[in-house]
């Protein structure tokens, strides 16, 4: 085991579909989808601070293995807490090579909160 993978939680996407409701409608609802395993870090550097005083949203840093890519405005849960994320950046930007020892990708990603109809 490494610091990396110590330091990984169960995380669950979330899909958001539309369905009928009964009164002839439809309503928002965010269903859960498959389950993967990341590093979570709040982001505290001077950049994020300035961004947050100017009504931005905390921000985080995502470390996830190689094999799962996280895109831009992807919604996933931490189970452990039930806090939700929104994918900031691009998961095929920032990743190690194939050759590398360290497996991983990393992405930004915002709190959020999924509003329904």
């Amino acid at each position: 085991m490494s610091l990396l993978s110590d330091a990984m939680e169960a995380c669950v996407m979330l899909h958001k579909i539309t369905v009928d409701d009964e009164y002839g409608s439809e309503t928002t609802q965010w269903v859960a989808g498959s389950s993967f395993q990341a590093a979570i870090v709040f982001d505290t550097s001077v950049q994020a601070r300035v961004a947050q005083a100017q009504g931005v949203q905390n921000m985080y840093t995502i470390t996830t293995p190689r094999i799962k890519t996280l895109e831009y405005h992807d919604v996933f849960r931490r189970e452990s807490d039930g806090k939700i994320f929104r994918v900031t950046s691009d998961g095929d930007d920032k990743k190690t090579p194939p050759s590398a020892g360290l497996d991983m990708r990393q992405v930004t990603a915002e709190e959020f909160v999924p509003a329904g109809d």
